[in-house]
């Protein structure tokens, strides 16, 4: 659960950065951070924890 914690925060960072950089791909920044943060959710009951 720590590791969800831990990459949400540098997701965001990252994503704010690229949004800044080039709006023309905010859509695709979104996407990859919502896939992203969903499969770190669901990683560790996959491995039972």
């Amino acid at each position: 659960m720590t590791t969800v914690f831990f990459i949400q925060p540098l997701l965001a960072l990252i994503a704010g950065v690229l949004i800044l950089i080039v709006p023309s791909i905010l859509n695709y920044v979104i996407a990859a951070y919502l896939i992203l943060i969903g499969l770190a959710g669901l990683f560790p009951h996959f491995l039972g924890a």
